[in-house]
């Protein structure tokens, strides 16, 4: 796999011992990034210590509409983990029409959803399979008619694993549309949705009286970043929420060129998608390179010309 940034890109401040963001937009056989002072020049980066991670806000949801017009609908009790709307069913299915056609659909090693209803069903019905036919041997991603949806059933073949994290869920506490179901009610309609990382079945995240700081949820966006060096897998989508993009990536790209910055961290339209670069700048990943290869195979002489000039000085 090939990823890359065009050199007009950057490479974002980053606290020490973590990974860095950068956007995505060519193919190079190493990480080409610049610093915010343009008469540096480009410089490389290994691309085995790099990740493509796809970022995709959640489609419309039920709360969304409301909360557009005035933000005390979030409060809104009716709006407990708040679903999609046919709308958002809209955005889903132009969504994936995209990555099948440009070809992304086929790259992705793995998908990561929030455990909410909302970035459930986006991401079965962005990343997911085709129609569902029901069969002994293969359970499928969604049940039809999951969260009052009107959608059949998705299968769970021919597309990438998809596994729920805590992690990357919405700024929490207080609006009942970010407090989650229990996991076994999520399991009864995503059962091929993988949520063995989660440890507890109730939501013991979210709490009524007490929001997140945008501090704590930019510290847990650095500990998800963090966490993303522990999978093997190269090129992954992550399906998630405006709040935690917004806050996890403005504390990115700090020394980057304004627009640069801006590019980075803007607020995320419904079912938007935007592609990134995550750089290991300090050994926190492991792998080896898949391309790299080592020379002198049959081995021979090959004292390289500048060698021989420094010799001769």
């Amino acid at each position: 796999m090939s990823i890359g940034v065009n050199c007009s890109h950057c490479f974002p401040r980053h606290r020490p011992n973590s990974p860095t963001l950068m956007s995505s937009s060519s193919s190079l056989s190493s990480i080409i990034v610049c610093n915010m002072d343009t008469s540096a020049g480009p410089s490389l980066f290994p691309l085995h210590r790099c990740k493509t991670l796809h970022l995709v806000r959640h489609a419309q949801g039920i709360h969304n509409v409301d909360g557009d017009k005035n933000y005390k609908a979030y409060m809104s009790p009716e709006y407990f983990d708040a679903h999609i709307t046919p709308l958002g069913w809209q955005q889903v299915d132009n969504l994936r029409k995209h990555v099948h056609e440009c070809g992304l659909a086929k790259r992705i090693d793995l998908v990561i959803t929030s455990p909410l209803l909302r970035t459930l069903q986006t991401a079965v019905g962005v990343f997911g399979g085709d129609g569902y036919t029901d069969r002994m041997d293969v359970v499928p991603l969604m049940v039809a008619n999951a969260g009052n949806s009107g959608r059949a059933a998705i299968s769970s073949l021919n597309c990438p694993p998809i596994v729920a994290v805590e992690l990357c869920r919405e700024h929490l506490g207080v609006h009942p549309c970010d407090k989650r179901r229990n996991i076994s009610d999520y399991q009864f309609l995503f059962p091929a949705v993988d949520f063995s990382l989660i440890e507890s079945d109730e939501d013991t995240w979210w709490k009524a009286d007490v929001r997140e700081t945008k501090e704590e949820v930019a510290a847990r966006g650095q500990k998800f970043l963090n966490w993303l060096w522990t999978r093997k897998e190269k090129e992954i989508a992550i399906v998630t929420h405006s709040g935690f993009l917004f806050h996890t990536l403005s504390a990115l790209g700090n020394d980057c060129h304004p627009l640069v910055k801006k590019e980075i961290c803007k607020h995320f339209a419904n079912c938007e998608l935007r592609s990134m670069v995550i750089v290991d700048r300090s050994m926190i990943g492991f792998d080896p390179s898949t391309t790299n290869y080592p020379g002198k195979i049959p081995s021979g002489l090959d004292l390289p010309s500048d060698v021989v000039d420094e010799k001769a000085n």
